[in-house]
């Protein structure tokens, strides 16, 4: 019943933004916490930034820290990574975890020099 929808990737210039969301369904978000990942090709898949829904705060990699930042609109039950001055090594599917081990098929995020 779980649906995660990540929107958002693009091709973009070095030093440029984007936001990507994630909107979940079938299952109350605001409830649970939920995270970003991202998997470049032929690497592995690395945490990226999580929120909890009912409290916390948010937490990030050290390579991001400063340039993204993770927020949520629980009435629209979407988890939202705002991405500032992205560079070239941030290039990778993005993807949406929400708690219970449940994700969406990703993003294309392609940041060129």
């Amino acid at each position: 019943q779980v649906q995660l929808v990540e929107s958002g990737g693009g091709l973009v210039q070095a030093g440029d933004s984007l936001r990507l969301s994630c909107a979940a369904s079938g299952r109350t978000a605001s409830t649970y916490a939920m995270a970003w990942f991202r998997q470049a090709p032929g690497k592995e898949r690395e945490f990226v930034a999580s929120i909890t829904y009912s409290g916390g705060s948010p937490y990030y990699t050290d390579s991001v820290k400063g340039r993204f930042t993770i927020s949520r609109d629980n009435a629209k039950n979407t988890v939202y990574l705002q991405m500032n001055n992205l560079k070239p090594e941030d290039t990778a599917h993005y993807y949406c975890r929400l708690t219970g081990n449940y994700w969406g098929k990703g993003t294309a995020v392609i940041v060129s020099s």
